[in-house]
């Protein structure tokens, strides 16, 4: 039986403790039926899930993982009704929070999946399948010893990549200046993927601010963007 990438035990995320308020608990269990999808082993069927009237599949498919509060994610879902956009994260929090703002925004285009988004590709993604997929300031693991735990290395940007469709998307941002030389590097060196411009991309004007790319400022870090189409 052949490996996963997800067999390596190398998780990409931090999982965090804390306390969710009460409306917080009471959104994740009551929203969850309408913008939730569990973790399973095989692929999803987009039209199953996409509610838009009139289009069924969706024209476009993009993955978002890791969205924080979810903020960015719905101000891009509002700008593109079109496409469904299937936001992955492992933090309760982030996820109602979400999904309480798809519901108080009336937006139906989004759906939630809290899971290891290693899993969710090798799993749940079709092949040739995503428009877009979008990494937006990913945890950095700054410390040396960590860094085999950042979701850009080249074992999952081909995986990533797999998932893609002809002229999809990989478009990642980041505030650490090592981490963007490291993403540069190994994107420009994943088969199939090429480079939409000589090294980092200009900020995007449809990129909605996110609270990291905020905090990373007020720190003094460069925002770097990159972003790459699978040929």
């Amino acid at each position: 039986m052949s490996s996963s990438v997800s067999d390596s035990g190398i998780r990409t995320f931090q999982a965090r403790g804390g306390r969710m308020s009460k409306g917080s608990r009471e959104g994740l269990t009551r929203l969850w039926p309408t913008y939730g999808i569990g973790l399973q082993d095989t692929p999803l069927d987009f039209g199953e899930i996409h509610d838009l009237e009139g289009v069924t599949p969706p024209s476009n498919v993009i993955l978002e993982v890791g969205f924080g509060m979810g903020h960015a994610t719905t101000e891009m879902a509002q700008a593109d009704p079109n496409s469904l956009i299937l936001a992955v994260d492992v933090h309760s929090a982030g996820i109602s929070a979400l999904m309480r703002m798809c519901e108080r925004e009336g937006i139906t285009n989004v759906r939630v999946i809290q899971a290891d988004a290693v899993k969710v590709i090798e799993n749940m993604i079709p092949t040739d399948s995503l428009s877009g997929f979008r990494l937006y300031f990913p945890d950095p693991w700054p410390k040396a010893r960590h860094q085999k735990r950042r979701f850009v290395r080249p074992d999952l940007t081909e995986l990533v990549t797999t998932r893609l469709r002809t002229g999809g998307t990989f478009h990642a941002a980041t505030d650490w200046q090592d981490y963007a030389d490291q993403m540069l590097e190994v994107l420009e060196a994943t088969p199939g993927l090429k480079n939409q411009y000589d090294g980092f991309a200009p900020r995007p004007k449809w990129r909605p601010m996110t609270a990291f790319e905020r905090r990373g400022l007020k720190r003094g870090h460069n925002i770097s963007d990159l972003i790459f189409v699978k040929e």
